[in-house]
């Protein structure tokens, strides 16, 4: 089998690309740009273009499948030359159902949690060894791929995205799985962008949930009011297993999860990943896990990359980093943070960098998220807000936005940075919160000893 990827160098392209390659496919490629990890990783296993640009060239009558990126445009020359020719063309959230459409399609949706979720319920069945294909938003310990396929598993395990499907296919990448057991974490209006208003973005999950197969399951969160409106009104069709926060309790050895008979250290905390845990739970059940199987596996679950993911510790302070964006993500974040660490300074800085994020219209939703934290520096690179063709943002209008007396706000990075370094805290707290990378800034900077020298600080 031959296949060709259009933007291979994006998150889930370039994993596919990999876990093709790795099952036997001969796997070429093109994009007009590719940044790391991307880049290293599809080198090593040989998938990297031998030039950056698009080359109607590669396309050839030989070739199975065209897969085609959301990087990619409608004018592609690639894809014009791909249409010529008369070749398979597919988006990647087609081609995983196509890869997949024999087995039990698990789909894990919902505005936040979709990634822990999913990651989750991967680590209780490798540690089970349960057979499975997979494809995840995150790098997991374990896994050497965000996306894995193979001939012998029988259960496939999805992350559920609901941002659009490719240039040409501008239904959202989620309507494409058709999942056996669904699972609706929570809804938060996002990617404003594409879904203009909260109405719209709410149908959306409304037609995910009409996708799931006769006689499959809903597994929906209880708390939260539109997730449990739209399984109510589900057809009866369906199996609807509600779920709520599991039960939990910290002290200074560490965080638990618990139920009236059993307590189970754990190594992720705060509430929305007790909700996580939840909703993995009641999934792996109706997968035909057990519960003493399930609580066994998910005590050595450790995170996944950029969720509450501890980057650094030593006796100056600890720096996690996280991938919230949108409001009630913020909020639960450092609200989890705050509960975990009673006492400590908490210096929370978010970028601000989706669509959504960066609009005028769209900033009020986020007042008060950042009101627990001891201090807050909010980042905007304006730039990004001219690539993305926005309406310029002022300081002002965020400080007003968030609300509170703890907020600064800076559009360059590399000066809020230095600052933070040289600020007098004690034995902090930093939390960094970002769907970017802060410039490619190196956060656990702000521990190194070198940096500390002839400065009384922290």
């Amino acid at each position: 089998m031959k296949v060709h990827f259009i933007a291979i160098g994006g998150a889930v392209m370039h994993n596919l690309a990999i876990a093709l390659h790795k099952k036997g496919y001969i796997v070429s490629g093109s994009d007009d740009e590719i940044f790391e990890p991307s880049r290293s990783r599809l080198a090593y296993y040989g998938l990297l273009p031998g030039k950056f640009g698009w080359d109607p060239g590669l396309i050839t009558t030989d070739i199975d499948t065209v897969i085609l990126g959301m990087h990619a445009k409608s004018d592609n020359p690639e894809l014009i030359k791909a249409n010529e020719l008369g070749i398979k063309i597919m988006s990647f959230p087609e081609y995983f159902y196509e890869q997949t459409k024999d087995k039990k399609r698990i789909v894990v949706a919902g505005s936040h949690g979709k990634t822990t979720t999913t990651a989750m319920i991967m680590h209780v069945f490798k540690f089970l060894g349960i057979k499975f294909d997979y494809m995840v938003g995150s790098i997991i310990d374990g896994f050497e791929t965000m996306a894995g396929l193979s001939d012998e598993a029988q259960i496939a395990v999805f992350e559920g995205d609901e941002y659009l499907t490719s240039a040409l296919d501008r239904r959202p990448k989620f309507h494409l799985y058709m999942p056996d057991i669904a699972i609706l974490n929570g809804i938060a209006w996002d990617h404003m962008n594409v879904f203009p208003t909260f109405e719209n973005y709410i149908e959306q999950f409304k037609i995910f949930v009409e996708k799931i197969s006769d006689g499959g399951s809903l597994i929906y969160f209880d708390g939260d009011a539109e997730v449990k409106k739209i399984a109510l009104a589900s057809g009866d069709n369906i199996r609807k297993i509600p779920y709520k926060v599991h039960g939990y309790f910290q002290n200074k050895t560490g965080f638990y999860a618990a139920t009236h008979n059993r307590v189970v250290p754990v190594k992720v905390f705060g509430e929305h990943n007790m909700q996580n845990l939840s909703a993995a739970k009641e999934t792996c059940l109706a997968s035909g896990v057990s519960e003493e199987n399930f609580y066994a596996a998910i005590k050595s679950f450790e995170g996944t990359s950029k969720r509450l993911q501890k980057l650094k510790e030593n006796e100056k302070g600890v720096v996690y980093l996280d991938f919230a964006h949108s409001p009630s993500k913020v909020k639960a974040t450092v609200d989890a943070i705050v509960a975990r660490y009673p006492g400590r300074q908490i210096i929370a800085c978010l970028e601000l960098h989706t669509y959504s994020s960066l609009n005028n219209d769209f900033l009020p939703l986020y007042k008060g998220t950042l009101e627990n934290a001891t201090v807050a520096f909010i980042y905007f690179n304006p730039h990004a807000i001219e690539l993305k063709k926005l309406k310029p943002l002022s300081k002002e209008v965020v400080i007003k936005a968030f609300g509170g007396e703890n907020i600064s706000v800076y559009d360059n990075f590399e000066e809020l940075f230095s600052l933070i370094k040289t600020q007098n805290y004690s034995c902090p707290v930093y939390l960094f919160m970002s769907s970017g990378d802060f410039d490619g800034s190196d956060l656990t900077r702000l521990l190194d000893k070198q940096d500390l020298s002839n400065q009384s600080v922290f």
